[in-house]
């Protein structure tokens, strides 16, 4: 260290001796590319600079570059990578201020699963579309008297021969209208015990007794929710996702992911807020300096960064123990940086608009659609009581309340 506590260095590290905590010259790269891309089309849900925003379209061009399969494995088109990659993808897009939600369910959770427990055929059938962004699936868990506690669904899957026939109703399912398939949780009884047993099944949108109706949001998102009815749904066997005596295990490997991705949405959107209100202190004078120069509008913005950045590590951590195959510690991981990526991003949310004061609610500006976006985080797929009661629980070994 140099007298005045700076490195001796010039502020070099060793990038052998800081291990995870650098980024790869591919993953900087990538994350590069990816912001050059979005801000290229003029990302943003309002205000933004450039043409108007398209999901549809920003889609399309992301799968063309492989953006949308890059965790997908390379034989079915996709880039050979993981969890790590996508959630880098989702960040820069979140930062730029254009998250695709469809990111968490179609490549990140089904071509997760499917990837890793699917037959060669529903391989060969369905993941060369959700890589090339071609196809999407959505997924059907939550229910309105279960929520995502796969031990109280009522979905269920009953043999009828050589068929299934799915019976049950979903809510808050997300692009079900866009996409081809819905990856619905159902459960079947085990024949053994006669308990009955989550299991993962492909429902295509034209399938006889598979219906969905919108939900009326007031939320401000391009991805829009729906209920599902499914009526004695037939199903051919090759429906069944994997083995179905592995379906908790393959339920959770898709659930790690979508936590991790929430984790990534929330601090990119995070960083696109923070960017805006950092602009703004820096330009915006009232008396004889910019805002940014009175430490009551600085220091805020300086404690939401922190945050951010902490969050991301939590969320790399997460995703490189994902896709290093360590399932358990993953669990936990990916449940802590969805907890600390959804508390930074609503706070950095809150901060940014404050900072702005009247002018974060205007369009112009595209801050105040965010409030809603940063509740999703915090709420979604799984709300923060649960990860803490996960945490006290599973970290910490305290007795369960419930």
């Amino acid at each position: 260290m140099s007298a005045d506590g700076g490195r001796a260095d010039g502020g070099r590290v060793d990038v052998g001796r800081a291990g995870g905590f650098v980024e790869s010259p591919e993953h900087r790269a990538l994350r590069e590319a990816v912001a050059a891309f979005a801000r290229g089309r003029g990302a943003g849900r309002n205000g933004g600079s450039g043409r108007p925003w398209s999901p549809e379209e920003l889609w399309t061009e992301a799968g063309e570059l492989g953006y949308l399969g890059v965790n997908l494995p390379e034989e079915y088109g996709g880039g050979g990578r993981g969890i790590t990659e996508l959630s880098l993808v989702m960040e820069e897009l979140g930062a730029a201020g254009s998250p695709l939600l469809m990111l968490v369910v179609s490549p990140a959770i089904c071509g997760t699963v499917i990837s890793r427990f699917g037959t060669p055929e529903q391989k060969r059938r369905l993941l060369p579309g959700l890589a090339a962004g071609t196809s999407r699936m959505a997924f059907g868990i939550t229910e309105p008297d279960a929520g995502s506690n796969s031990h109280r669904l009522t979905t269920t899957a009953r043999r009828d021969g050589a068929d299934w026939l799915l019976s049950g109703r979903k809510v808050f399912v997300s692009g079900v209208d866009e996409a081809d398939a819905t990856l619905v949780v159902g459960r079947t009884e085990d024949e053994r015990t006669g308990r009955l047993k989550p299991c993962l099944f492909v429902v295509p949108r034209d399938a006889p007794g598979f219906e969905f109706r919108e939900i009326a949001m007031e939320l401000t998102a391009p991805e829009r929710q729906f209920e599902l009815f499914l009526d004695d749904v037939r199903l051919p066997a090759d429906a069944l996702v994997g083995h179905e005596d592995a379906g908790l295990q393959q339920l959770f490997a898709g659930l790690n992911p979508e936590r991790i991705m929430m984790a990534a949405f929330a601090v990119g959107m995070g960083r696109y807020a923070l960017a805006k209100a950092v602009d703004y202190a820096r330009t915006r004078q009232v008396w004889s300096a910019p805002i940014g120069a009175h430490q009551a509008v600085a220091h805020p913005l300086a404690q939401v960064h922190i945050e951010l950045e902490l969050a991301r590590l939590m969320t790399r951590k997460a995703a490189e123990l994902y896709d290093a195959g360590a399932d358990m510690a993953a669990g936990e991981a990916a449940n802590m940086a969805k907890y600390a990526a959804a508390e930074a991003g609503a706070r950095a949310v809150d901060q940014a608009i404050h900072t702005l004061g009247g002018n974060g609610l205007t369009a112009e500006y595209g801050l105040a659609s965010l409030l809603g976006l940063s509740r999703v985080a915090r709420i979604a797929p799984v709300s923060r009581e649960m990860i803490l009661n996960f945490v006290s629980h599973h970290t910490l070994g305290l007795p369960k309340s419930y």
